[in-house]
């Protein structure tokens, strides 16, 4: 019997064998070089505060992982574990979406495991995201949800997908393109429709204002901080002449798409093959709602693009459209009747196991691929060495770091988790510190991005130090950290600059 029948006899055993694939790569990451990737940087450095409001992205994830570090401290197991436990839980929501919709308890696990497919969900997920974590989690709960209150709807099931509406706008603002497709795809079935007009709508919009209410008023009082950022990304190759953003906006869009679903689509073709393309005509009530949602998705991006004026789509920004793309295809095939072969079943599983093996192995032999060819990535980077460095050189512990970005930061955080670290720009959320002749100022850059061994202090932090009483004015006498690269080639290392500031004599 093949991998995907015995999935298939026992409800719980796909989920058993995604828990063990997460757990898996929390002990992989674990085991590899302990500085953060940019996105684990950053929560990190904002896990130091609770607050309604952060940067340009909503703040969900961000307090899961303020309470993940008050629970488990300022370690890579409460960065590694919450994000393989939200992406556990939205392959549970998934599964269970699959088999609302999905007879075939076969095929049922096929679109289960179809996620682990999708390159922006199986391996980038896993590699640094975050903020798109949560929006995958939110995404995959309203679908779930949504369809519950289709096929029964109860109060219950309408405050559930107030919920998830409102965790998934606090997850990711572009999360709100799915309810707007869910909607459109609901209106031309006649059936489904009338869910649409019943009054527990109402209680599902309350509940869903109450959730996001705290951060809107933030969002409201910071409305350029928190877009501005976003976009900028979105405009950023526009020059200014229409056409040309139009169509460089549409390229984006289409090779967004195409990273996204092709290779799913592939591997579906390639399992599956006849019974795979004879599907496609084959439709019932869920296939339709499903390829509506698909064929709104699209529509509303390209509305982005053209009246948005958006140039640059990035892969990730669609996730929350077109995850939905496994449970269609298997949603199709199970419309057609038509059996599965077994010999498709097998190489189904078989692909699916091999990417589970593949993505946790190339993510945890990378950094030391990276270090035998002296193309260092982040994890190559060697924060904890460099901070043990430059603490010990000095007998006075600092009562505040300041670093010159977020990445740097949050790896501060992680080797020297009692000591506060300040970054330009958030100065709202820090706490007052001592400044005297036992509690130095310890300041932290980069000297490696500018390519020299002692560049001069970047002129925010030069700003952030001109703020402060005692600091203003402060001659620096700088400093440089040379550390060898985690996993490096012997010779190669890192450079960090940093200077320690005391009060003037007499002060």
């Amino acid at each position: 019997m093949n991998v995907i029948d015995r999935l298939a006899r026992n409800a719980g055993s796909v989920y058993l064998l995604l828990a063990a694939y997460f757990a898996v790569n929390v002990i992989l990451r674990l085991a590899g070089p302990a500085s953060l990737e940019l996105d684990e940087g950053q929560q990190l450095f904002y896990a130091q505060w609770l607050a309604v409001g952060y940067d340009s992205q909503p703040p969900f994830y961000n307090w899961l992982q303020y309470w993940a570090v008050q629970l488990l401290g300022d370690t890579m197991l409460a960065l590694s574990l919450l994000k393989n436990l939200a992406l556990f839980l939205s392959y549970l929501f998934f599964g269970l979406a699959a088999q609302l919709v999905i007879r075939d308890r076969v095929l049922a696990v096929i679109a289960t495991l179809g996620l682990i497919t999708m390159p922006q969900v199986g391996y980038e997920a896993q590699r640094d995201l975050t903020h798109t974590v949560a929006l995958l989690f939110a995404s995959c709960m309203f679908f779930y949800f949504f369809l519950r209150t289709l096929q029964r709807p109860t109060t219950l099931n309408y405050a559930l997908v107030g919920v998830a509406v409102g965790i998934g706008v606090l997850s990711k603002y572009n999360f709100v393109l799915l309810p707007a497709v869910a909607l459109l795809a609901v209106l031309p079935d006649r059936e489904l429709r009338s869910r649409l007009f019943d009054v527990r709508v109402v209680l599902l919009i309350v509940i869903a204002a109450v959730i996001v209410a705290p951060h809107a008023l933030w969002f409201i009082d910071h409305l350029d901080h928190a877009t501005g950022r976003t976009f900028s990304k979105l405009t950023r190759d526009a020059d200014g002449q229409r056409i040309h953003q139009i169509g460089m906006g549409l390229f984006s869009l289409a090779e967004a798409i195409l990273a996204t679903g092709a290779l799913t689509l592939v591997i579906f073709a390639a399992a599956f093959g006849r019974t795979f393309l004879q599907s496609w005509r084959a439709e019932n009530q869920w296939t339709r709602l499903l390829g509506r949602m698909l064929l709104a998705s699209i529509v509303l991006l390209l509305l982005v693009v053209v009246v948005g004026g958006a140039s640059h789509v990035r892969h990730r920004w669609i996730i929350p459209l077109f995850f939905l793309l496994p449970i269609y295809l298997a949603a199709k095939m199970d419309a057609s009747g038509a059996p599965l072969a077994h010999s498709g079943k097998r190489i189904y599983g078989l692909i699916v196991l091999a990417i589970m093996v593949f993505i946790p192995a190339l993510l945890y032999t990378r950094p030391l691929a990276q270090g035998a060819m002296g193309e260092y990535g982040k994890q190559n980077v060697p924060y904890g060495p460099a901070i043990a460095l430059i603490l010990a050189e000095n007998p006075h512990r600092p009562s505040v770091i300041l670093a010159g970005d977020h990445q740097l930061a949050g790896n501060l955080r992680l080797h020297a988790p009692e000591i506060p670290v300040a970054v330009p720009g958030y100065e709202a959320m820090e706490r007052p510190f001592v400044f005297d002749a036992t509690h130095p100022v310890l300041v932290i850059w980069r000297s490696r991005l500018q390519e020299e061994l002692q560049p001069p202090l970047p002129g925010s932090m030069r700003s952030w130090l001109d703020r402060k009483p005692g600091l203003a004015g402060t001659e620096l006498e700088v400093r440089d950290a040379a550390v060898p690269y985690n996993l490096g080639r012997e010779g190669d290392a890192y450079h960090f600059s940093y200077a320690w500031i005391y009060p003037p004599a007499g002060q």
